[in-house]
């Protein structure tokens, strides 16, 4: 038998039946699903040291388990001294199983490691079902070396799903075990 995440395995027995009940889809098709996880790490240091772009795609690729993808600057900008095709940031797309352990981690592991953490803000929807978190740190992540990092980086963790409304949107995540404020 072929190996699926424990998430997937949620998602198909409990949330589907649980989505299609609420929401009272006749088709099992309509029912809203992750497409994809996009971790964005900005790295303004790589202006002035490239070596700093350098440690965050190092950084990522240990969370994430893949090669994150270097972005470029879309325009120049002189008072940040960026200019036009500089390295600035880096980016993971993850899908299927990589994206079902990712937030089996990150539910289960990595925000319960936040400080003073009371729960995601549920108006962090972008009015199309997709969700956005940023994360101060990485060392949130268990994989991360403690010892080994020179500088703490933030990130932008976005879930994109097929959900047509923030409420769909929110009840998808919201049973697949993401921890949202009251």
């Amino acid at each position: 038998m072929d190996y699926a995440p424990r998430l997937k395995l949620k998602y198909r027995q409990e949330v589907i039946p649980a989505l299609m009940k609420k929401f009272k889809y006749k088709n099992i098709m309509q029912v809203p699903k992750i497409e994809r996880i996009l971790l964005n790490v900005g790295v303004g240091e790589a202006t002035h040291n490239s070596k700093e772009l350098d440690a965050a795609m190092k950084e990522l690729s240990i969370i994430t388990g893949q090669h994150p993808a270097v972005r470029k600057a879309k325009k120049s900008i002189s008072n940040f001294r960026v200019r036009k095709g500089q390295p600035i940031a880096c980016m993971v797309t993850l899908r299927g199983a990589r994206m079902y352990e990712f937030i089996d981690r990150f539910v289960s592991l990595a925000l319960p490691r936040v400080r003073d953490f009371k729960g995601l803000n549920p108006k962090s929807f972008d009015g199309r079902g997709n969700y956005t978190i940023g994360v101060k740190d990485q060392l949130i992540f268990p994989e991360i070396d403690y010892s080994k990092v020179e500088k703490t980086r933030g990130m932008n963790v976005t879930f994109v799903t097929t959900a047509k409304t923030d409420k769909e949107g929110h009840e998808l995540l919201r049973l697949m075990g993401m921890p949202f404020r009251r």
